[in-house]
């Protein structure tokens, strides 16, 4: 089961998820929300659409925009709508 941890805090687990371009994208009710914190980032993928960012905060620590979603992605990433995928040092094991 894919878990995501940051700083030896478990950020998300699940056995649902979906990988794209080598991504594991977790469902939305898999993360343990006390360590998200909505970003004002947003950035735009040619075939996903524009997507949002977290900024994660574990143990008092602050990782910026080391998580991402598209709540509205375009048809070909309908899969994973909401999902939350990581980076900066966030480390997904399976």
């Amino acid at each position: 089961m894919p878990v995501a941890k940051w700083n030896g805090v478990v950020l998300a687990e699940s056995e649902r998820f979906e990988t794209v371009e080598g991504n594991i994208y977790f469902p939305p009710d898999s993360l343990r929300r006390e360590h998200f914190k909505p970003s004002t980032t947003h950035t735009t993928c040619p075939w996903k659409g524009e997507a949002s960012y977290y900024t994660v905060e574990a143990d008092g620590k602050t990782n910026a925009d080391a998580a991402w979603f598209y709540p509205e992605p375009k048809s070909a990433a309908a899969n994973i709508r909401g999902h939350v995928a990581f980076w900066k040092g966030v480390t997904v094991e399976r």
